[in-house]
């Protein structure tokens, strides 16, 4: 429908105002029309990340990522992620947090989540998928953000190798925030802390919107 759509647009603006018209006359065609198209359109769950950076707002697809949606809707309800910071910064690749607080201290998580990084989504730029160990079913709090196209995160098999990182959501506005962090200078801090922001980047707040 949207492809059609663009082609009528190309014609003609007046052709695509009487496509439009005739859809909303007989009742017909795939999407929903006016206030109903938009909740729709909203009828994801949204979370607000208040950093010290600035706000990111992450669209999540509970369609897609059931079990990943729900793990992560919990964290956040809980006040999880309140003061973790973003300890992974790594340029053209991805920012990492929800797992540590400023001095280092690893937050207790609850049990890890199925992986459900074969549901179809990529890790492309602006995507926010899970954090994990080298075991497919190991991620529990902490979540990255793809700041490029990154296929070879993507599942390509049913193996500890190709099982993939899980995508469940997407950010939708503060996207100029995820960039100042991406860009944020660094220091190797050891272990976990090789690509540590050298002025922690705060998750404030994490709400529902």
């Amino acid at each position: 429908m949207k492809i059609a759509t663009r082609s009528w647009l190309k014609i003609t603006g007046l052709a695509f105002v009487l496509t439009l018209a005739v859809g909303a006359c007989s009742g017909g065609g795939d999407e929903p029309a006016g206030e109903d198209a938009g909740a729709a359109a909203n009828s994801n769950p949204v979370v607000v990340l208040k950093t010290s950076k600035g706000t990111i707002e992450l669209e999540l697809y509970p369609d897609k990522a059931p079990a990943t949606v729900e793990n992560f809707l919990q964290y956040v309800d809980d006040g999880f992620y309140d003061g973790t910071v973003f300890h992974r910064v790594i340029p053209d690749f991805m920012i990492q947090g929800g797992g540590y607080v400023a001095d280092q201290t690893k937050k207790e998580s609850r049990p890890p989540v199925k992986n459900e990084a074969d549901n179809g989504l990529k890790n492309t730029d602006g995507t926010v998928a899970m954090a994990r160990t080298s075991i497919p079913d190991s991620a529990t709090a902490q979540f990255f953000i793809n700041v490029k196209d990154n296929s070879f995160l993507d599942h390509t098999a049913p193996t500890p190798q190709g099982y993939g990182y899980a995508v469940f959501g997407k950010v939708i506005a503060g996207m100029d925030v995820v960039e100042t962090i991406e860009n944020t200078p660094t220091k190797d801090g050891g272990g976990a802390f090789r690509n540590l922001p050298e002025e922690s980047v705060v998750i404030e707040s994490a709400s529902r919107k």
